[in-house]
Formats: C-alpha cells, sequence, structure tokens
C-alpha cells in the first residue's frame, strides 16, 4: 500500500502566501514523479507543478513566476511554496505521485485525498 498525505491548505488573503506539503509513505521501491495538481470548483483537474527524482520539474506556465516546488527525495515530501495567492487560485490541491512497489512490473499514480486552499478577503 502507498499513502500520499498533503497538508498546509487554509484561507489566506489576497497577496497572501501559503505551502503546501506532501508525503508519500507505505511499501515503496521508488517513486518517479511527484507534485501538485488542482481543481477548481466547476472546472476540471489541471496540472500545477510536478519535479521528477532528478529534479526535472514540468509546471503550468502561469504559476512559475508566483509558486515554487521543491521535494526531498529522503523524506518522499514534495512542497508547494505559493506566493501573491489570488482569488482564482481558490481550489483542492492535490498531490500525486507516480510510485513503483517492490516486485511490480509497472508503477502506478497515487492521489492524496485533497486539501482546501482558498484565497478570499
Amino acid at each position: 500500500q502507498v499513502q500520499v498525505v498533503e497538508s498546509g491548505g487554509g484561507l489566506v488573503q489576497p497577496g497572501g502566501s501559503l505551502k503546501l506539503s506532501c508525503t508519500v509513505s507505505g511499501n515503496i521501491f521508488k517513486i518517479y514523479t511527484m507534485g501538485w495538481y488542482r481543481q477548481a470548483p466547476g472546472k476540471e483537474r489541471e496540472l500545477v507543478a510536478v519535479v521528477t527524482s532528478v529534479g526535472t520539474t514540468n509546471w503550468e506556465d502561469s504559476l512559475k513566476d508566483r509558486f515554487s516546488i521543491s521535494r526531498d527525495n529522503a523524506k518522499n515530501t514534495v512542497s508547494l511554496q505559493m506566493n501573491r495567492l489570488k482569488p482564482e487560485d481558490t481550489a483542492i490541491y492535490y498531490c500525486g505521485a507516480y510510485v513503483a512497489q517492490p516486485h511490480d512490473d509497472d508503477a502506478n499514480h497515487y492521489w492524496g485525498q485533497g486539501t482546501q486552499v482558498t484565497v478570499s478577503s
């Protein structure tokens, strides 16, 4: 079993900052990509940013100047620092990880339960 747990969401005023954290645990052989997605009300889930085990990132380009992603391979964690938040950043933020378990031929994608981020005055 693999568990993905997010933390750090909440209510913040426009222009403020939040840091989201995600820990992947369980029976893990290797974590390939891990990162963040978000889903706003009435919209589909979209990529925010993901990072590979060697540090290569893939971004929603419009967010790169305000958000940053970091990964700690030793702790199986990934964080998302969000600055200059806007009301349109309001969404449920999901952590996702592409994980291979011991003795598996293929890796599988695992999701966390999501954490709510609300940007409002």
